[in-house]
C-alpha cells in the first residue's frame, strides 16, 4: 500500500472528523479547548471567522460534525459540538474590540440579493476586504429563512438581530423592503458583481384530489411558519395533520402544538428511521406529545362543502431490492384520518421568476442556474449564486460555506484573476505539542463523563408561548465538562520511521490497539491483518515505510484516541503529537483560522 505521510494535508484533515464534515470546516477541537479553559471570547472569535453565526448555529445547526464525531464511536454519544457554539456566543462578553476594521474602500460595488446566511456571509467577507456591499431584501428585517422559517422557541429574534447586526456594522448597506424583480434591471445599475442568495422560497405542493376545494384549510409549511414569525397567524385548529418528515415538518408540528392544537399528527410516507428530520427534532416532537405515523401515503383531502374533514392515506410497506434501492409497496389498506387543518411540508423548491431567461444564463431541467460548483460563478461572469439558490435546499452551515466560496470567487473576479485557476489553496500548519517527557501543551486525559443534558423549560410552560425559547443553554460547569469530552482529533500522531527502533513499546501501550508493525500489502490485505482489524473504510490508514526491517507501520485512524501515550512511551521520539491548523481561504485575508 502506498505510504501515507502526516505531511499529506487531506489525510490530516480527514482525521479531524468534525472539522472535515463541517461544510465551513470550523476548527472544532480548538474552540472546545478554549471553552474548557474558560476563554469564551476566544472561542467565539474562532467561530465567527469560520461560520459567521455562532449564536444561531449553536441553536439550529444540522450538526454534521456530531454525526462524524469520534467520541460517538467510542461511547455512542458525540460531543455536543453544536451547543458549545452557543456557549461561546452566550458567554463571550464584550467582543467589540475583536471585530476587525474593514480595509479602506477599494472602489468596487457588489450587490447581494436576499438577506439570508449566504448573502450575509458574502457581505461580511467582502466588506472586510474593502468592497462596498449592498444587500437587498423584500422583507423588513434581515436574516432570510433564519428569521422567517425557524420558530422563535428554537431561535429567538434577539440572537438573529445581534449576529446580523455584526455584519451590518462592518459598513454593509442593507436595503430592506425592496423586492428585486429583474436581474437585467439590477445589472444595469452599474454593480461590479452580483450575488444571488434568495434561498428556496417555494414549498412543494401536494396536488391531490380535494386540494383546491379545501384550500382554505391546507397550507404550505414554510409559508405558514413565515406567517407565524411575522405575527400574521396566532392560532390553529384543534386537529392538525402535518405531511412530511423533514425538519420543516417538525417545526410545523411543534408550532401547531404551541398555538393550541390538541391533536397533532405527523404522517410520513417513509419509515421512521428514513425520515429526513434530525433525530433530536423527532425526539423533541415525541416528547411534546406529537404522534409520528409512518409508511402512509396521502391519497386525497376529504371535505364537506369546502370544509376539510380529513385526509385519506394508503398504508405501505418499505422494501429494498438486492441493490438496496427502496420502494414503497402498497398493502391495499386505506385509512381516513380526521383533521381540521393540514400543513404540507414535503419539500422546498427554487424559483427564479425575476431572472429573465434571455440574458445569458442557462437553467437545467430542475430550473436551477447552471453554475461552476466550485466557484459558484454563473455563465454571466459577474453573477454568482450561493446557498439554497445555488445547488438546491440544504441548511445554514452549507449556505455559509458557499458564501465563503462565492466571496473568494468575487474577490478574484474583481481583481482580474481567474476564479478557478488562481484560487488560493487551503493551508496546513503542524506544531509539536511536546513540552516534556510526559507533558503536552494540551490536556490529553480522556474524560469518561457522559454527554451533558441540556436544561430546558418545563413542558407546560414551553407549550404556552410559541416565542419562549425552549433550551436554556449550558452553565459554565456543564460547558467545561462537555468540552473536556473532546478527544482532540486535531492533535495528529506523526511518525518518523528512520528514528524508530521497532521495540513495539507503542504497540504495547496503545489502549485501542490501533498500531501494527507488519509486512506491506494492499489496503484490503492490511486492513484484515492489523492487530485490530480495520473495517471502517471511511477512515484512512496511516502507513509509514522506511523501517530498518522492511516492515511498515500501520495505524488505524478510526481507533486512535489521540491520547499521546505512543509518543510518551517511545524511547527515540519516533512518535510526536503535532497540532494541525487547517486554514481555509476566505476573501478577507489568507485564512479563516485565528491564533488562539
Amino acid at each position: 500500500m502506498p505510504a501515507d505521510s502526516a505531511s499529506k494535508p487531506n489525510h490530516l484533515h480527514q482525521v479531524i472528523d468534525c472539522q472535515w464534515s463541517c461544510p465551513a470546516h470550523t476548527p472544532v477541537p480548538e474552540y472546545l479547548r478554549l471553552i474548557a479553559a474558560g476563554r469564551y471570547a476566544d472561542s467565539w472569535e474562532i467561530n465567527w471567522y469560520s461560520n459567521v453565526f455562532p449564536g444561531i448555529l449553536g441553536r439550529v445547526c444540522d450538526r454534521p460534525c456530531e454525526t462524524a464525531c469520534r467520541r460517538g464511536r467510542v461511547d455512542e454519544e458525540p460531543v455536543a459540538i453544536c451547543r458549545m457554539k452557543r456557549v461561546a456566543a452566550d458567554l463571550k462578553g464584550d467582543i467589540s474590540a475583536r471585530i476587525p476594521v474593514p480595509s479602506p474602500r477599494n472602489g468596487k460595488r457588489v450587490a447581494c440579493v436576499g438577506a439570508g446566511p449566504a448573502s450575509l456571509t458574502v457581505a461580511r467577507d467582502l466588506a472586510l476586504e474593502g468592497y462596498d456591499v449592498t444587500v437587498f431584501d423584500g422583507g423588513n428585517q434581515s436574516g432570510g429563512m433564519m428569521r422567517s422559517q425557524i420558530p422563535k422557541f428554537r431561535l429567538p429574534d434577539s440572537v438573529i438581530d445581534e449576529e446580523c447586526g455584526l455584519v451590518e456594522g462592518l459598513g454593509v448597506n442593507v436595503v430592506l423592503g425592496r423586492w428585486i424583480d429583474s436581474l437585467a434591471a439590477l445589472r444595469s445599475e452599474g454593480w461590479d458583481a452580483l450575488f444571488v442568495g434568495t434561498g428556496a422560497p417555494r414549498g412543494r405542493e401536494a396536488n391531490l384530489p380535494g386540494r383546491q376545494e379545501a384550500s382554505a384549510h391546507i397550507h404550505l409549511g414554510i409559508d405558514w411558519l413565515s406567517s407565524i414569525a411575522f405575527g400574521h397567524i396566532e392560532s390553529v385548529s384543534k386537529r392538525v395533520i402535518v405531511l412530511g418528515g423533514g425538519n420543516t415538518a417538525m417545526d410545523c408540528c411543534r408550532s401547531a402544538k404551541r398555538l393550541g392544537a390538541e391533536d397533532v399528527q405527523v404522517i410520513v410516507r417513509s419509515g421512521f428511521d428514513e425520515m429526513k428530520a434530525s433525530p433530536w427534532e423527532k425526539d423533541e416532537a415525541l416528547h411534546e406529545g406529537i404522534a409520528i405515523r409512518n409508511c402512509m401515503v396521502p391519497l386525497s383531502f376529504e371535505h364537506e362543502g369546502g370544509t376539510l374533514t380529513g385526509v385519506t392515506f394508503e398504508h405501505v410497506e418499505v422494501q429494498h431490492d438486492a441493490n438496496g434501492r427502496r420502494s414503497l409497496v402498497p398493502t391495499g389498506r386505506t385509512e381516513t384520518v380526521p383533521c381540521d387543518e393540514v400543513l404540507v411540508a414535503i419539500g422546498q423548491e427554487n424559483t427564479f421568476p425575476w431572472i429573465e431567461r434571455d440574458i445569458g444564463l442557462t437553467f437545467d431541467k430542475w430550473d436551477m442556474p447552471v453554475l461552476d460548483e466550485k466557484t459558484l460563478q454563473s455563465q454571466l461572469p459577474d453573477v454568482f449564486f450561493g446557498g439554497d439558490a445555488a445547488l438546491g435546499p440544504k441548511n445554514i452551515i452549507e449556505a455559509v460555506a458557499q458564501g465563503h466560496r462565492a466571496a473568494v470567487s468575487i474577490d478574484l473576479f474583481l481583481q482580474g484573476q481567474d476564479v478557478a485557476a488562481d484560487r488560493p489553496p487551503e493551508q496546513v500548519n503542524l506544531a509539536s505539542q511536546k513540552m516534556g517527557i510526559h507533558e503536552w501543551a494540551y490536556d490529553n486525559d480522556i474524560s469518561e463523563a457522559d454527554r451533558q443534558a441540556m436544561a430546558t423549560r418545563g413542558l407546560d410552560e414551553a407549550l404556552k408561548d410559541i416565542r419562549l425559547e425552549l433550551e436554556l443553554g449550558f452553565d459554565v460547569a456543564k460547558a467545561r465538562e462537555e468540552a473536556a469530552r473532546c478527544l482532540n482529533c486535531d492533535m495528529a500522531t506523526v511518525f518518523t520511521a528512520h528514528t524508530c527502533i521497532e521495540c513495539d513499546s507503542c504497540v504495547d501501550i496503545c489502549p485501542t490497539e490501533c498500531i501494527t508493525f507488519t509486512g506491506d500489502g494492499d489496503e484490503a490485505d492490511l486492513r484484515a491483518r492489523l492487530k485490530a482489524p480495520a473495517p471502517n473504510l471511511e477512515q484512512p490508514l496511516y502507513v509509514a515505510d522506511g523501517l530498518k526491517t522492511g516492515r511498515v507501520m500501520v495505524k488505524d485512524e478510526n481507533l486512535c484516541l489521540h491520547c499521546g501515550l505512543c509518543s510518551e512511551r517511545c524511547p527515540t521520539n519516533a512518535w510526536d503529537m503535532q497540532k494541525v491548523e487547517w486554514l481555509v481561504p476566505q476573501a478577507h485575508g489568507a485564512c479563516a483560522m485565528v491564533e488562539a
